[in-house]
């Protein structure tokens, strides 16, 4: 008779695993409750709405006057080209200081073109210096000879805002030909020199000899680090001069290069004041009207005043940005 083992013990299904002792047992996680998110009431939510505010405003300045402003400095051209066409054939183009009126020549005024085939450059001259005359084109400084004349005519424009005439200055060489157009005729010019800041003037201009410069500013775009010096010589035959009414000691400051003008602080602060009422009172509508409704009106009026302040806020910083 055969004699079977008796099976082994089996363990009872489900039975818990032995327990760790105490002081190896990791304590349970308490469920963490979720912060509330910021709201109007705490300090933290204004601060983030600051800054998002700010950045906005900045971002859409820049965006004006180096995208808009292009546009803006087209039309201004257009309209200027039509007005100098006009008083050239008229004969009545300004050639000095004063006009034919014996006033002086008004801020703004196109008084002649500047060509410069290697650079592409093609603009109509205003007279006048101020942030606000550079934003429709380059500038004539009301104390210097016209060119063409004896002496130094002095024409400035921006680097980069409002379509930016004068950015590829740096691109010029010496031997490149410069022509401006004026109530004389047109003036050829030879680059002979190309300076910045710091850097040695060139010779005093001989008696009866014309030259011209032309001034932007100097670094990267919208933050200068000096003005950019392009010098001409006079190529063809001096043109008559007429007798200066004023020198540089009277000129403005917001007429010399890099320089702002402070009095527009004025009326950037009155089109800002009217932005923010806008900002409100879209607001408002939102609450009785609606989000379409209100973004049809409220858009287009957004839109003009911003492009406005803008446009005042660009005469507050440097006249050749």
């Amino acid at each position: 008779m055969t004699v079977l083992a008796a099976p082994a013990p089996v363990a009872p299904p489900g039975s818990p695993p032995p327990k760790l002792p105490f002081w190896l047992r990791k304590p349970p996680k308490k469920p963490r409750a979720k912060a509330p998110a910021p709201g109007p009431t705490q300090i933290r939510w204004w601060i983030g709405v600051v800054w998002f505010v700010v950045a906005g405003l900045l971002l859409g300045f820049v965006g004006h006057v180096t995208g808009v402003g292009v546009l803006q400095h087209l039309r201004s051209q257009h309209l200027l080209y039509e007005e100098l066409r006009t008083s050239l054939a008229k004969a009545e183009t300004p050639l000095g200081q004063l006009d034919f009126d014996e006033k002086l020549v008004p801020f703004g005024t196109p008084i002649g073109t500047i060509t410069i085939p290697s650079i592409g450059v093609s603009e109509v001259i205003v007279q006048g210096t101020r942030p606000s005359d550079l934003t429709s084109g380059p500038g004539h400084r009301r104390d210097s000879v016209f060119p063409g004349q004896a002496g130094t005519s002095v024409i400035m424009g921006r680097q980069t805002t409002y379509g930016g005439p004068f950015g590829t200055l740096r691109d010029l060489a010496p031997g490149d030909k410069i022509s401006v157009v004026t109530g004389q005729g047109k003036q050829k010019f030879t680059v002979f020199g190309i300076r910045r800041d710091g850097d040695p003037l060139p010779e005093a201009l001989a008696p009866e000899k014309g030259r011209l410069e032309l001034v932007t500013a100097d670094g990267l775009p919208l933050t200068p680090s000096g003005a950019l010096h392009i010098d001409a010589a006079l190529d063809s035959k001096v043109q008559d001069t007429p007798s200066p009414v004023f020198t540089k000691e009277v000129l403005d400051p917001s007429e010399l290069a890099l320089a702002d003008d402070s009095s527009s602080w004025f009326a950037t602060f009155f089109w800002m004041q009217w932005l923010i009422v806008g900002a409100i009172a879209l607001r408002w509508a939102r609450a009785r009207w609606g989000v379409w409704q209100t973004w049809i009106v409220g858009i287009p009026l957004m839109l003009a005043l911003g492009a406005a302040t803008a446009d005042s806020a660009i005469s507050t910083l440097a006249n050749l940005l």
